[in-house]
């Protein structure tokens, strides 16, 4: 998750909102914080691709779709891939479930291979799936990720991973908010990550600290804004949302390049950083 992003599948914010009157209508049933102004919504998405167009050759763009909601801006959720192909997710969030379908169809139109897919009562989002390595996933249990679904993934990705390692997440503010595994880390560099350590395990903690992993504490205010949620397009190369000072500085600190963008109507509102505003398909190896 932060070698040289190759691929990546992103929505633009006038596909996934719609128009005005439809944010007006499916804001607050979405949880958003605020309603979105569409148009700065776009502007703000623009800036964001044009600091993924200095590192990432391939960016592909889902489609408007009846089927799904506002929610389909962040496009990481819906799907988790490996270095084989992809695997289709069941939300969470009820509201986000018929994203995967559309997913699917988006793979399959784009000779994009999937390696498996959820069933029955399984859930899970993408935001609770991260790679350490090559070899090493980690998975969040919490709200938005089940059991099964675990039982599931650890099934699929068995010739893929020697190290599946299983975080159990805390209540924190509750069912109806989004926390996933990857809202309080982030992967910077193989040794690197931004992390917001109130939230981790402490078995996790202390296991990234043993594999050599320099933490990045994010402080509260920070971690509010979306401080914890940055996106690696190369090792030591990353783009979060503007405002997080202190965060900013000690990944500079780090000798880490950093991009950032104004996400108030894309990023803060939806409570979706740049990882979640994108879906790495492809990483050099």
């Amino acid at each position: 998750m932060y070698k040289s992003l190759q691929r990546v599948i992103v929505k633009h914010p006038n596909d996934a909102f719609i128009s005005q009157a439809h944010l007006s209508d499916e804001w607050q049933r979405f949880n958003f914080s605020e309603e979105p102004d569409l148009k700065e919504a776009a502007r703000e998405f623009a800036d964001f691709i044009s600091i993924l167009e200095e590192y990432v050759p391939d960016i592909s763009y889902l489609p408007a779709s009846k089927e799904v909601g506002i929610d389909s801006l962040y496009a990481h959720d819906p799907v988790k891939f490996t270095s084989e192909g992809a695997i289709l997710l069941k939300s969470g969030k009820k509201l986000r479930q018929p994203e995967a379908a559309v997913y699917k169809h988006f793979c399959m139109e784009n000779n994009i291979p999937i390696i498996g897919e959820l069933t029955g009562d399984a859930v899970a989002d993408g935001g609770d799936l991260v790679w350490l390595d090559d070899r090493t996933l980690v998975v969040g249990h919490g709200y938005r990720t089940n059991a099964e679904a675990i039982r599931q993934l650890k099934e699929m990705t068995a010739h893929l991973v020697d190290e599946f390692i299983v975080v159990q997440l805390p209540h924190d503010q509750g069912e109806a908010e989004c926390l996933h595994l990857m809202s309080f880390i982030s992967m910077i560099d193989h040794d690197l990550a931004v992390v917001h350590s109130r939230l981790m395990p402490v078995y996790f903690r202390k296991l990234l600290i043993e594999r050599g992993v320099q933490l990045i504490e994010v402080p509260e205010e920070e971690y509010m804004n979306l401080g914890c949620n940055v996106l690696a397009l190369a090792p030591r190369v990353c783009v979060m949302t503007a405002g997080n000072e202190y965060t900013k500085q000690k990944l500079l600190d780090a000798k880490a390049t950093v991009y950032e963008y104004k996400g108030t109507e894309i990023s803060y509102k939806g409570t979706g950083g740049p990882t979640c505003l994108t879906c790495p398909v492809v990483r050099k190896k």
